[in-house]
């Protein structure tokens, strides 16, 4: 008779929770998935103090979770596939912050742990190069036994090169775990363990809400300086390049000219430059032509043969054959003809 009552007191209990976990998932537009394995309770009672103003932790068996996700699937969408996304010891989140918001506050109430044996490494866990606190003595062969090389310095141990103990995703062993303990290195994260967060029928994943926020804003950055680069090679008109662009055009469009000996106000100055070079060019490569001057003869008269006095003799005439003449008439013809021999090899006639 005392069982059957407290059955029935047990059952009115988790039907109690079970109707207070649905009220809740119905007034919070935001809640997320937690797994609160090897969260010690002190950790857990601090991180609700500090973030009692912007978060409610529910806690409850997976049975019940998965009764109140199945009950609320014809009003909230895709929330019936939480129940598969349901891990270690479960419980549920509240917030009205935004799924990142939330993500942000629960990273900042996050302290670092020494591990514990049976604990899986969350990433390559390191022991690095350098001086120990140990001094000379059996310890040596304890670290030699797990593969790190060391020598003897100024008294104390020191690691010879850095040595990684164990892998990601590996079990820590409780002679490793100990060793990082006297180490003092302390590689676990404590704090909540956010799975999921679930707004509106939208789920993001903890690899989504914890991406880093500086990787994010520089893949966003490049993402704009891409697309940047893009809408110019393919001439996509957009209020942010459209200096650029024409900019572009207008340089493609003087060198166009320029190849096609267009003259325009921008290069007139330079085409008219490129002709008088031309011009200065194909004058020195014609053939120099020589022109002779003649000059004109004079026709002296000769002078008298003096008699000689002891024997006069007959006077001997003297003739002087004068040179042809070229007159000035004859040297203009030569100087036209030689002009109209330098236009015909200009206009390439010759």
């Amino acid at each position: 008779m005392e069982k059957k009552k407290f059955e029935a007191k047990g059952a009115k209990k988790k039907t109690r929770e079970l109707e207070k976990l649905k009220e809740l998932m119905r007034s919070y537009p935001v809640f997320g998935l937690l797994d609160m394995t090897d969260l010690p309770a002190l950790q857990l009672i601090r991180i609700k103090h500090s973030l009692r103003s912007s978060i409610l932790i529910k806690m409850s068996k997976k049975r019940l979770l998965k009764i109140a996700f199945n009950e609320l699937k014809s009003e909230k969408k895709g929330i019936d596939t939480l129940i598969d996304k349901l891990k270690g010891l479960p419980a549920i989140v509240f917030t009205k912050e935004e799924p990142f918001k939330l993500a942000k506050l629960i990273s900042q109430n996050k302290s670092m742990a020494p591990a514990k044996p049976g604990q899986t490494a969350p990433t390559d866990l390191i022991v690095p190069a350098g001086p120990t606190p140990f001094p000379a003595g059996p310890m040596i062969g304890e670290l030699g036994a797990m593969g790190i090389k060391c020598k003897v310095e100024n008294g104390k141990i020191s690691v010879i090169n850095a040595t990684t103990l164990v892998k990601e995703g590996e079990v820590i062993v409780a002679s490793k775990a100990g060793l990082l303990s006297k180490l003092g290195i302390e590689p676990m994260e404590i704090g909540l363990n956010l799975l999921l967060t679930y707004k509106d029928g939208e789920i993001l994943t903890k690899e989504v809400l914890f991406v880093d926020e500086q990787e994010y804003l520089d893949n966003i950055a490049r993402a704009a300086s891409e697309a940047f680069a893009l809408s110019l090679s393919i001439g996509y008109i957009t209020e942010d390049n459209i200096k650029v662009l024409l900019s572009k055009a207008n340089a493609e469009a003087t060198s166009l000219a320029k190849k096609a000996n267009i003259m325009t106000s921008e290069n007139v100055g330079e085409q008219l430059a490129k002709a008088e070079a031309q011009a200065e060019s194909l004058e020195n490569s014609l053939p120099e032509v020589k022109i002779e001057e003649k000059k004109e003869t004079i026709k002296e008269e000769p002078k008298p043969i003096e008699k000689p006095k002891v024997e006069e003799k007959p006077a001997e005439e003297f003739k002087i054959e004068s040179k042809k003449e070229i007159t000035l008439n004859e040297m203009d013809q030569a100087k036209n003809k030689l002009q109209e021999l330098v236009d015909k090899k200009i206009k390439g006639e010759i």
